[in-house]
Order: structure tokens, then C-alpha cells, then sequence
């Protein structure tokens, strides 16, 4: 665990910059244990995770394999999207990260955790935090189906 953050009753919340503690877009595998262990600490009554899994399945076709484009600038873009959440939520800490380039069926595409001293706060957060992330982070992904075809779309909205 990490040095205690949220701010015990009469002190104020550190600054939004210091509690995003990880937002980045990578080419790598993703962990959702590894995001909640940078937030956790010893005044973190909740951490809420999310892990945004490929399934194989949309919207009653069959899928097989996803490919995800990240803008240049995706990076800098989650980092908005953390700070903006962090500043709505002075009393949480934040990691996220989304993954870019080939993922199979089980793959983890997005991981986060948000912690706080109570669960209201952290669920509403990380809730905000992912609604966002799928909002405003320039990543498109292609979509291959079992029928041969594919297709992309953006990953916003």
C-alpha cells in the first residue's frame, strides 16, 4: 500500500495532479491488481475496479479478435479525462489505463481503480471515470466477426 492521501476531516485533499497516480494508453497487457494496488492506501475505506474485457460477442454477432487504434495523442487525453475526475472528486485516487494494437477474446482493453475513504465516492468516480474514458480518448477499434467481416468503430460515445 501506498503513504496515506485522502484527507482525514479538517485537512484538504491534495491536488487533482497528485492523486492520478497512472493514465496512459500502451501496447501491453493491462492489470486491474496492479491499478488498485497504486490507489489503495491506508485511509482507502473502498477501491472500486473496472475491467473492460473483449467479449465474443456484439450486438448478436460473433466476435473474434479486436484491433485498437490510439491517436498520437491518447495518452495525453486519459490524463485530461484522470485529472478532470480527481478534481470532481477531491477525496479519490485514480490509475487507469487503456490498451492499443491486437487483443483476443479476454483480453483486458481497459483498467482501472479509484480509492477513497468511502464506497459512494469511489463507485460514483469510477463509474464518471470509465463514462469518460469511452467519451474522450481518441481510440478507434476494429472489430472482426465470425463471419469473415469486420468493422471499426470508435471507441467514443
Amino acid at each position: 500500500m501506498t503513504d496515506d492521501v485522502a484527507s482525514p476531516a479538517g485537512r484538504a485533499a491534495s491536488p487533482a495532479a497528485d492523486r492520478v497516480l497512472l493514465a496512459r494508453v500502451v501496447d501491453e497487457t493491462l492489470s486491474v491488481t496492479e491499478c488498485s494496488a497504486l490507489v489503495a492506501s491506508r485511509a482507502s475505506g473502498a477501491v472500486v475496479t473496472f475491467e473492460g474485457v473483449v467479449r465474443d460477442h456484439d450486438e448478436g454477432r460473433g466476435v473474434t479478435a479486436l484491433h485498437y487504434e490510439a491517436h498520437p495523442n491518447a495518452t495525453d487525453v486519459i490524463r485530461e479525462v484522470a485529472l478532470s475526475i480527481a478534481a470532481a472528486h477531491p477525496e479519490v485516487r485514480v490509475a487507469v489505463e487503456h490498451r492499443y494494437g491486437d487483443l483476443e477474446i479476454g483480453d483486458v482493453a481497459l483498467a482501472c481503480a479509484v480509492s477513497s475513504a468511502h464506497r459512494a465516492e469511489a463507485f460514483a468516480a469510477c463509474a464518471a471515470l470509465v463514462d469518460e474514458v469511452k467519451a474522450r480518448v481518441p481510440i478507434w477499434k476494429r472489430q472482426e466477426f465470425a463471419d469473415g467481416s469486420d468493422e471499426w468503430t470508435a471507441s467514443l460515445g
